[in-house]
């Protein structure tokens, strides 16, 4: 439709010039003695149209002959740049394929293009390092180092990857410093962090940046609390022994974390072998009351070193409604044991032998037999003691 109406434009257009031409009779005269030549208006028009369009169509050529080596040069960098391109992209397929020699080929030959040198070095260094070639593998990353521009976060990102890889522990740590002060603090580079803390054993930076995961939603809650327990037990191991030390940790762990029973359940013993149990006495009440745990009951008798009879009354009261716990029974036996309530104590240690025998019960009874003087049973236990520790 569009050609139609092209078409008869161009027909009206013409029968309207032809139409004009018909009733212009004028004349152009031009003398240039001794001659002289005489042209109807019409004619000089057409002519003067005529070398117009002559003209400029010779003047195009003209330019686009003389701008044509500089046309084929850009078409020779732009083919050598599409070359380059197209080899990177074979190196990536080759990469995430694990054809690591493949990749190393076309990285090698991706990196001819300024653009995409720093890219085609990381690819050709990864490649280099999964065939465990470290020669190579270094000489890339020195290229890569080369090119200072917006690929230096994705450099040392690669460095502290292939450092982890490689259980170079502190090489990772410095590259991610870098990055750090840098101020790019990304999820990926706080994953990396944590692992490189948790190799170096820097359990207080283990417990900074595993918050700052969850709370960027990068760590499940059940992920970060297996890393906070794991930190936070190792810290106090560290601690071990240093009773203001191990005393002021315990202070600053947040109280949701001591949610966590396992870790409470681990911690206990450190905090009593200083003489701290009764640091953990409210929390472990608090968890009782919320969830029965025979294990957490048992290691109540650690936990009231001074207050045994206030604690004592405690745990009778839940003896009322778990009389058959052995954990509570020898928490109540401890706890008898404190207060100097020998019978008691007997009594509460001995339920809990029938009901579960170990090794612990068995020496806190021959502890208690030894002070009442009733040496040859005292050994008897001793001797249940070392046989079940055996097996």
């Amino acid at each position: 439709m569009r050609a139609l109406i092209w078409l008869i434009g161009i027909f009206a257009l013409a029968a309207g010039v032809a139409m004009l031409a018909s009733v212009n009779d004028g004349y152009v005269l031009i003398v240039v003695p001794p001659w002289r030549v005489q042209l109807s208006l019409n004619l000089l028009i057409v002519g003067l149209i005529v070398a117009f369009f002559s003209a400029y169509a010779v003047l195009r050529i003209i330019r686009r002959t003389m701008a044509l080596p500089g046309r084929v040069v850009q078409y020779r960098e732009r083919r050598r740049k599409e070359k380059a391109g197209r080899a990177l992209r074979d190196g990536l397929r080759a990469l995430f394929e694990g054809r690591f020699a493949q990749a190393v080929k076309f990285a090698g030959a991706a990196f001819s293009d300024s653009d995409n040198r720093s890219m085609a070095a990381l690819v050709a260094a990864r490649a280099a390092h999964a065939m465990r070639d470290d020669t190579r593998y270094r000489i890339w990353l020195g290229k890569s180092a080369e090119q200072e521009d917006e690929s230096r976060v994705a450099r040392l990102m690669t460095e502290a990857e292939l450092a982890v890889e490689g259980r170079r522990f502190e090489e990772a740590a410095e590259r991610l410093e870098n990055l750090r002060l840098a101020g790019h603090r990304h999820i990926a580079a706080l994953r990396l962090s944590l692992r490189v803390a948790s190799a170096l054993a820097r359990w207080d930076e283990v417990l900074r940046t595993a918050r700052q995961l969850h709370k960027h939603k990068a760590m499940s809650e059940e992920q970060v609390r297996s890393v906070l327990r794991r930190a936070h037990l190792e810290r106090m191991r560290e601690l071990a022994g240093d009773a203001e030390g191990l005393t002021a940790y315990w202070r600053e762990i947040p109280a949701d974390e001591l949610n966590d029973r396992r870790l409470v359940e681990r911690a206990v013993p450190y905090l009593a072998e200083t003489g701290q149990g009764a640091l953990a006495r409210r929390t472990l009440e608090r968890l009782l009351d919320a969830e029965w745990d025979s294990g957490l009951a048992r290691l109540y008798g650690y936990c009231c070193e001074g207050d045994a009879v206030d604690c004592l009354a405690r745990g009778e009261k839940w003896l009322r409604m778990y009389p058959k716990d052995a954990g509570l029974l020898f928490a109540l036996g401890r706890l008898c044991l404190n207060a100097q309530l020998w019978g008691k104590a007997q009594s509460y240690l001995e339920a809990s032998l029938n009901l579960a025998p170990s090794v612990e019960t068995h020496l806190a009874l021959a502890g208690l037999l030894e002070r009442l003087e009733r040496a040859d049973e005292a050994q008897a236990h001793y001797r249940a003691a070392a046989q079940r520790s055996a097996a």
